[in-house]
């Protein structure tokens, strides 16, 4: 996944971070100046009049849509098919990166692994209707190929520390026989990796930062190498296995490909399935300054929402569904 796909992540990921700051109060401040008060009724009013209030409801009654979705479709995503996903995204990334793009988002772990696990929901509801033949892969090699052929690859493992100091210490305890593993866990700052032994799997060029590309790609298989220093501190690297540069094929790219253009027609799906779920659910909105949060069905969806008016006294924030978390 990209950065923008992450972004997309945080993105998606709003309703339930903003809400839960201004959720378990009815009045109070938020802040003061100059011993002015900025009251809660004032700021509720604005997050809920503004573009940002309204795309917060409007996620918040899709996460509810997919939620029930799932309940009432026996559709279940296991805690291991969302930790794969995230794996997944995490080995794009250098070591520590995916973990501070998190923070300068002020998303955590949690906030992340809920939102895969509703990405992974709707995509099984939609991955049945994609079809792809062998006509559609061969097409695909074809105009394709340059960027299906592959460069030398290397599957490494590190332990990431924060002094010099530190990695001479480490660096000799691995080569007096130390387990690789267990100094990961105990010494390595990378939190995407300590307890996987250090493991990065496969990477090409491109992926990692200079210094450690080039300690990487340049040493022998198996052997302890001496501490690299990077962005992110210094690095004892072990080169596990190396992939020569490929060039793609039906026989070695056909999988590859077929789970490419899968996918794409998904994304072309994705947003009539949303669509559908929305155009059968009955949503009634009672904030008189959120009814039109939720963007218009396009023609043809038999939309069956409502927006009615909230009477003067209702509460500023309502609630898109009683199943909504």
């Amino acid at each position: 996944m990209s950065k923008r796909a992450l972004a997309a992540l945080a993105s998606a990921l709003l309703g339930m971070t903003i809400a839960g700051c201004s959720g378990g109060s009815d009045g109070g401040n938020v802040a003061t100046v100059n011993s002015q008060n900025i009251t809660r009724a004032d700021y509720d009013a604005k997050l809920e009049a503004g573009p940002q209030g309204k795309a917060i409801l409007n996620q918040l009654v899709q996460t509810a849509l997919i939620d029930q979705y799932a309940a009432d479709n026996n559709v279940v995503i296991s805690d291991a098919d969302v930790q794969k996903r995230e794996d997944e995204i995490k080995s794009k990334y250098p070591p520590g990166q995916f973990e501070t793009i998190l923070k300068s988002q002020n998303l955590t772990e949690d906030d992340v692994k809920k939102i895969l696990k509703q990405q992974l929901v709707v995509e099984k509801a939609v991955g049945a209707d994609a079809k792809v033949s062998d006509a559609d892969v061969k097409a695909y090699l074809d105009k394709n190929h340059t960027t299906l052929d592959t460069g030398e690859q290397v599957r490494a493992k590190h332990i990431l520390v924060a002094d010099p100091g530190t990695a001479a210490q480490v660096e000799a305890q691995l080569k007096a026989g130390g387990d690789f593993a267990a100094l990961a866990k105990k010494y390595s700052t990378d939190p995407s990796s300590k307890d996987k032994g250090g493991e990065l799997g496969f990477f090409s060029k491109g992926q990692m930062v200079p210094a450690f590309q080039a300690a990487a790609f340049s040493q022998a298989i198996g052997v302890v190498g001496p501490p690299v220093k990077s962005p992110f501190g210094y690095h004892i690297i072990v080169v596990e296995e190396k992939k020569p540069a490929q060039i793609a094929t039906m026989a070695n790219s056909a999988d590859k490909i077929r789970k490419t253009l899968s996918q794409q027609q998904q994304q072309t799906q994705i947003p009539k399935f949303l669509e559908g779920l929305r155009a059968k659910a009955t949503i009634t909105i009672l904030d008189d300054k959120l009814k039109d949060a939720l963007p218009p069905l396009p023609p043809g969806a038999a939309a069956t929402s409502t927006a009615t008016s909230a009477p003067a006294a209702a509460p500023s924030a309502a609630a898109p569904s009683p199943a909504a978390s």
